[in-house]
């Protein structure tokens, strides 16, 4: 039968789909419109269905607040290639699905995929977009922050993308700005949680273990090769949560026998002692400049942590929470 090039090109619109792909599923069908729309679907669910265990490691995120500031959501469309990825209708797509999800209030990743779009449920657009386009499409994550004030930021490429959520203290003119810094230092450093209580007790103590096996297998490949390396020192703790007032009370115990072996009059010993303590307080929570973002040091100014950074800004301000979202 004649398929027309009209009909060819309203279902090329409404689907995307390459202009044979559309000219084919309208001959399945029969010349019906919505026939080949199912045409088109089912194609694509024998293409997901074949790339299902593929890695989709690139793709983009983006980041919404709503007018009012004190609410925004992040989402990650990812895709297999980057080729796809910069494709400028895979973008409006993102941004598409991501301002449906803004605009309904979705609050979690199955929220989204169950939204209506364009005739049918995102879930099923999903499907639809990787038969069209020939690769694995799908909403990698989604995450929702809401409070006083919301700052955001997208790295370059649209590769990560992070909200803060935070309280100015007073300061209204300099937070949004600063918070946005802070905002790209956790696209950088990559913090997974905000503060070490928030740590499991069994979690740090296992990290703690292989902290210090870690350590002490460098400290003999270094004596053993000859590189010439500084020995580190091998902590006993990873993590603030773990040096309590009886731990730092033994640890001072413990440099002021240090000084009096060395011979150091007692009468200096204030002076050296909070040193000392400090750079054990440092060796000890390895695992909290990892991972907690208040413990890292700010990457727009090391000669402090982020706490401190955030204490400079006003003592009233803070991070209620944080959210980094990222593709790859």
């Amino acid at each position: 039968m004649s398929i027309s090039v009209k009909d060819v090109s309203e279902l090329r619109k409404a689907t995307g789909a390459g202009m044979m792909d559309c000219k084919e599923a309208l001959k399945e069908s029969g010349g019906d419109f919505e026939g080949a729309l199912d045409v088109l679907r089912k194609k694509g669910q024998k293409v997901a269905a074949k790339r299902a265990d593929r890695d989709a490691n690139e793709g983009v995120v983006v980041a919404l607040l709503n007018e009012e500031g004190n609410c925004g959501s992040l989402l990650a469309l990812s895709s297999e290639t980057d080729f796809v990825a910069k494709n400028d209708e895979f973008i409006g797509f993102a941004n598409a699905i991501a301002e449906l999800a803004a605009s309904n209030k979705a609050e979690t990743k199955e929220d989204v995929l169950a939204l209506p779009f364009e005739g049918m449920t995102v879930a099923e657009k999903l499907i639809e977009k990787t038969g069209v386009i020939g690769e694995k499409i799908e909403i990698s994550d989604f995450q929702i922050v809401s409070g006083e004030s919301i700052a955001s930021y997208v790295h370059a490429g649209a590769k990560i993308g992070v909200l803060v959520c935070y309280k100015d203290g007073g300061k209204k003119e300099q937070a949004p700005g600063f918070f946005r810094s802070v905002a790209m230092h956790i696209a950088a450093m990559s913090p997974s949680i905000l503060h070490p209580a928030e740590f499991d007790e069994e979690f740090v103590a296992k990290e703690t273990e292989a902290l210090k096996a870690q350590i002490v297998s460098e400290n003999e490949t270094n004596a053993r090769e000859n590189l010439g390396k500084p020995q580190k020192n091998v902590p006993q703790y990873a993590s603030q949560r773990q040096l309590t007032t009886e731990v730092m009370a033994q640890a001072e115990e413990a440099i002021k026998a240090e000084l009096a072996a060395e011979g150091k009059p007692e009468k200096i010993w204030d002076k050296i002692v909070p040193g000392k303590l400090a750079r054990f307080v440092q060796d000890n929570t390895l695992l909290d400049q990892e991972r907690c973002l208040l413990s890292q040091l700010y990457a727009l100014d090391d000669s402090k942590t982020v706490e401190a950074a955030i204490k400079d800004l006003g003592d009233e301000a803070e991070i209620v929470a944080f959210k980094r979202v990222a593709v790859g």
